[in-house]
């Protein structure tokens, strides 16, 4: 059986915090060479980050992924439009389901797979109103204080 290995590049803990995550989907990244050797020093930002499905494509926008300090010339834009790689159902599904009232698509973390190719896990969310929020922050609080009681009471 192959195992899978994961090298965790970037993130996005404020999604989890923002949205409240319905499903998530496995995608490839289109990037260059100079991208993915920055990549590789683990330089990546996917705070404020969002994912479009228009005309049969999926497009990430406000990624930045900063330029690799030996690329010169061959370096690119480090806030560009990269184009996602998922299927046609998926991203018809994608599409279908964006379009509903209060729905997105987020990227919740970007890694490599296999240590050779960029994996971004995506999201379809939806927002939290305030009060969402704070009960989420409150049911965890809640819980670590339960967790220290038992830990507590053991010794």
């Amino acid at each position: 059986m192959k195992q899978t290995t994961e090298k965790l590049i970037a993130r996005n803990r404020r999604a989890f915090h923002d949205y409240e995550i319905l499903e998530t989907y496995e995608a490839g990244v289109e990037l260059t060479g100079t991208e993915v050797r920055s990549l590789r020093d683990n330089n990546c930002q996917l705070t404020d980050c969002f994912a479009l499905a228009r005309g049969g494509q999926v497009w990430l926008n406000n990624v930045h992924i900063p330029p690799y300090k030996n690329g010169n010339l061959n370096n690119v834009d480090p806030d560009r439009r990269r184009r996602l790689l998922l299927h046609k159902r998926e991203i018809r599904i994608l599409e279908e389901k964006t379009r509903e009232k209060g729905m997105a698509l987020v990227p919740v973390k970007l890694y490599f797979k296999h240590n050779a190719l960029v994996k971004l896990e995506l999201a379809v969310c939806r927002g939290k109103k305030l009060y969402d929020k704070r009960a989420a922050m409150a049911a965890r609080d809640a819980q670590r204080e339960i967790e220290r009681a038992l830990k507590a009471r053991s010794r």
